[in-house]
């Protein structure tokens, strides 16, 4: 790509309404002018976790309102930016076609060339827009929705190693802090509850260290923490303070260590293709965790590969990724009519099987 190009990003796969100008130089450096996040979490507060009507309402509601915000925080109009690039998919459909219908309006009225832009391929080239990462390079994309092992080989091209056949991690950290009484999102608080917990006070498994392969299960390891909640009620009649440290804990030390396990099995995966630089990288919500970054760097360290985690404000959903990887898709050659779909489901690699399952936040890619 030989000139300077700005895009105005759009994000509203969930429960985030996102809006971003990223401006990327002709030697391919990119810069963040805007980055701006509109969350749900009050609205959504009293159910236990996101109800899709209300998230789309909500998106259609404030998605003006955070291009109006992205584009003053740049110190820029719509006639400066040069693309609209847009989540087109997966997730909640409602949220997905309003963001996807305000992309459309926009470039229609302003004349600019459109870009769908497949939401996990955000989170999965992030790494290029935070630490400048050559193909290939191993990516575990975590979050509420979503889990897989991906090896990074083009800005198009993804090979998926495995991922859950169940839970996403992200989902089971939601459901384990419902059932302890936490508030939601559950990620930070089971981590913040984890922090005076035993992680030995109670053996919870790891589910599927006994199959070979990078495949992953959650669903297991949440009902196991639900039993154990359980008999301490019946026991003691009630759940101590301590009771939920240590269960949140425990269930973090499990879920760290299925997936460093996994990881260290598809980075050796990886590193049979012999990449010049390798590198592991995470990404998505659940890379905000920090024993998660802890047990994965020390993965990668042990295979001598870098270790790239983003900032804890690119992990969870963001506009930013989507506008730089609809300006890598761009470079690539894709264009968008004004008869983009907005997809619930977009598999990265669609090569392998479709993975088992559907989660409370849409069927697994």
């Amino acid at each position: 790509m030989a000139q300077t190009l700005t895009v105005l990003g759009l994000e509203s796969s969930c429960d985030d309404t996102g809006a971003a100008i990223v401006h990327k130089r002709p030697d391919g450096t990119a810069e963040i002018l805007s980055n701006v996040v509109i969350g749900q979490a009050e609205l959504h507060a009293a159910f236990g976790g996101v109800v899709p009507e209300l998230a789309a309402r909500a998106h259609a509601e404030k998605i003006d309102i955070a291009v109006e915000q992205a584009l003053s925080t740049a110190g820029m109009g719509l006639r400066d930016v040069d693309l609209i690039a847009v989540t087109a998919g997966p997730g909640l459909i409602g949220g997905v076609l309003s963001g996807v219908m305000c992309a459309k309006g926009l470039a229609a009225g302003a004349g600019l060339p459109l870009v769908g832009v497949n939401h996990l391929a955000g989170h999965a080239l992030t790494p290029r827009l935070t630490n400048g990462l050559p193909f290939p390079y191993l990516m575990l994309l975590v979050s509420g929705g979503h889990c897989q092992f991906l090896i990074v080989e083009a800005v198009d091209r993804f090979s998926r190693l495995g991922g859950t056949i169940d839970d996403a991690p992200g989902e089971a950290f939601d459901k384990v802090a419902r059932l302890l009484g936490l508030a939601q999102p559950g990620g930070p608080s089971v981590e913040g509850a984890a922090r005076s917990g035993d992680a030995a006070r109670f053996a919870f498994p790891r589910p599927l260290l006994d199959r070979p392969g990078c495949d992953l299960s959650f669903s297991g390891l949440k009902t196991a923490v639900l039993r154990t909640r359980d008999k301490l009620v019946a026991d003691q009649h009630g759940l101590r303070e301590a009771d939920v440290a240590h269960l949140c804990a425990g269930f973090q030390a499990a879920v760290a260590d299925v997936l460093a396990e996994k990881t260290r099995r598809a980075m050796l995966n990886y590193l049979s293709l012999t990449p010049e630089r390798p590198a592991l990288a995470v990404a998505g919500g659940v890379a905000a965790n920090g024993a998660l970054r802890s047990r994965l760097s020390q993965v990668a360290d042990t295979a001598g590969a870098e270790f790239c985690a983003p900032p804890l404000n690119l992990c969870t959903d963001n506009a930013a990724m989507i506008a730089f990887a609809g300006l890598e898709a761009f470079g690539n050659g894709q264009r968008d009519g004004f008869d983009l779909s907005a997809r619930p489901r977009w598999p990265l690699d669609d090569r392998a099987p479709a993975l088992l399952g559907s989660g409370r936040k849409g069927p697994k890619a």
